[in-house]
C-alpha cells in the first residue's frame, strides 16, 4: 500500500513542505534584452564573462548563481547541508567545478534540461524525509558550449533549421529550507521515460513533448485535480513546437489546458530575436523559474503553479549511431503560503 506521502503511480505529497527562501539567477546579454529581461538578477555584458573559454564562461555562470541565491539568504557554504546540480557538458563539468570551489556535500544530476525541476524535486524529497534542513540547487547551460558538443561550433556558420532552439546562456540557483518565508513545494511528480522515435537533433521541442504531456496527465491523475485548479502549468524548454504538441495530447486525454499552460521556451526570447522555436537549455527553466515565477508568486499573480521540468536525453555518440532522442519531465508544485515573500537579487 502507498504511503501517506505516495499519491497513485508516480507523485509524492510532502507532509512538511520544503521552502523556496531565496534564488539567484545570471543570463547573458541576450536573454537580458529579451522581455523577461527585468526579472533576471544579474545581466552579463558578454557571453565570455571575461574567461578563456565558453566551458569556463558557463562555470562562471552558475557559480554566481549560486552566490546570489546564497547571500540573498544570508547564508555561507557551510550552511548548506547537501548541493545539487547539473548541466550538459561531458560528465556535467561545470557544476562539478563549481561544487569543488563551495565545498559543500554534493549530489552530481543530469536530468538534461529538466535537472532544475529534477533537483528542486530531489532537494524537496530530502528536506521532507528528514536528511537535510537545507539544500541548494541549480542547473546551467551557455548557448556556445551546447552547439559544440551537440551540433556545430558556431564560428562554423551553419543554417540553422527553423525547429531549431537557441539554447539559453545562463544559469539559475534556489535554497530549500525545512523552515523559513517563501513558496513551498507540495508535491513531485517523477516522471518516466518516453520515446516518440525523433532522431532530428534539431527538433528537441518534438522529442521531449510525450513525456512532457505524460508526466502532466500522470500529476492530474495522481493527485485528482482538475488544471484549472492550476493559475499556470508551465514547462521547462519545449518552445512552440513541443508546447503545441503538448497540448494537443493533453487534451486528447480529457484535459484541457491551453489557458493556462506555458513554456519557458516561448517567453524567454521575443520572436524578433531570432531564435526559431525558441529557448532551450538547463539555464532556460532555471533562470525562468528562479526570477520571473517567484518573483509573480511574491506578488500574488501565481497562488499554485505546476512546473514540469522537459530533457532530450540525447548525446553526440548516440545521435551519429542513429539512435532516437528519448525525452523526460519531471513536475513540482509551487504554492504560495500566507507568507509567501521569497527574496531574490532582483526582488
Amino acid at each position: 500500500m502507498p504511503g501517506i506521502k505516495k499519491l497513485g503511480k508516480q507523485t509524492c505529497r510532502f507532509a512538511n513542505p520544503p521552502v523556496i527562501i531565496s534564488s539567484g539567477t545570471v543570463v547573458g546579454p541576450k536573454e537580458g534584452q529579451g522581455p523577461l529581461g527585468p526579472y533576471f538578477h544579474r545581466v552579463c555584458a558578454d557571453s565570455l564573462l571575461g574567461e578563456a573559454s565558453w566551458e569556463r564562461a558557463e562555470r562562471a555562470l552558475l557559480k554566481n548563481a549560486f552566490q546570489l541565491a546564497l547571500d540573498s539568504a544570508g547564508l555561507q557554504p557551510k550552511d548548506i547541508d547537501v548541493l545539487l546540480a547539473g548541466d550538459l557538458l561531458n560528465q556535467i563539468i561545470s557544476a562539478n567545478y563549481t561544487a569543488r570551489d563551495l565545498g559543500i556535500p554534493f549530489l552530481g544530476l543530469y536530468g538534461a534540461c529538466s535537472t532544475m525541476v529534477e533537483s528542486m524535486a530531489l532537494g524537496a524529497m530530502l528536506i521532507d524525509g528528514g536528511f537535510a534542513g537545507r539544500v541548494l540547487q541549480g542547473a546551467s547551460s551557455h548557448y556556445n558550449t551546447a552547439e559544440r558538443q551537440f551540433r556545430a561550433p558556431a564560428e562554423f556558420g551553419n543554417q540553422r533549421a527553423l525547429t531549431a532552439q537557441w539554447t539559453v546562456t545562463g544559469a539559475g540557483a534556489t535554497v530549500l529550507s525545512a523552515k523559513g518565508m517563501g513558496p513551498r513545494i507540495t508535491h513531485a511528480t517523477i516522471g518516466k521515460v518516453v520515446d516518440l522515435g525523433v532522431k532530428d537533433a534539431s527538433d528537441m521541442g518534438s522529442a521531449m513533448a510525450p513525456a512532457v504531456a505524460d508526466t502532466i496527465i500522470t500529476h492530474l491523475a495522481d493527485t485528482g485535480r482538475k488544471p484549472e485548479e492550476y493559475d499556470l502549468i508551465i514547462s521547462g524548454d519545449l518552445a512552440s513546437i513541443g508546447k503545441a504538441l503538448v497540448q494537443q495530447l493533453v487534451s486528447k486525454a480529457g484535459y484541457e489546458i491551453s489557458e493556462i499552460y506555458t513554456d519557458c521556451g516561448c517567453i524567454i526570447y521575443d520572436p524578433t530575436q531570432d531564435v526559431h522555436a525558441g529557448g532551450s537549455g538547463c539555464g532556460c527553466s532555471a533562470v525562468v523559474m528562479g526570477s520571473y515565477l517567484l518573483q509573480e508568486m511574491a506578488r500574488g499573480k501565481f497562488r499554485r503553479v505546476l512546473a514540469i521540468g522537459s530533457g532530450a536525453l540525447l548525446s553526440p555518440v548516440a545521435t551519429l549511431q542513429g539512435e532516437s532522442i528519448p525525452g523526460i519531465g519531471h513536475a513540482i508544485v509551487l504554492e504560495a503560503w500566507p507568507d509567501n515573500r521569497v527574496s531574490g537579487a532582483g526582488d
